[in-house]
């Protein structure tokens, strides 16, 4: 999203920070199976959901393309912390966005 001119900087950042805070978690609590990774992706997505605002607020959306690429993002980390087979829309279940 860095490279898109649409999507401001400043809450890309945030929502990269939600991200990594995620990272943070699986990491610390090692979800032993998928419904306990979605717990922990369903909390960052709701983290997420005022971002929507900041977005609107810089004269931005989360538009389809940025849905799309958060939605990619959520399943790179699951992915990484070996839930590869993760239901994507499980992962975002609680989105706004």
């Amino acid at each position: 999203m860095y490279e898109d001119s649409y999507s401001p900087d400043h809450v890309v950042d945030q929502g990269r920070a939600i991200l990594l805070r995620l990272c943070d978690r699986i990491e610390a609590e090692q979800p032993p199976n998928p419904q306990a990774l979605y717990a922990l992706t369903q909390a960052a997505t709701e983290e997420f959901n005022p971002l929507e605002a900041e977005f609107e607020a810089a004269g931005s959306e989360i538009e389809t393309v940025a849905r799309e690429w958060i939605a990619e993002e959520f399943w790179l980390v699951a992915s990484a912390y070996g839930f590869a087979d993760a239901d994507t829309e499980e992962l975002i279940a609680g989105r706004d966005w």
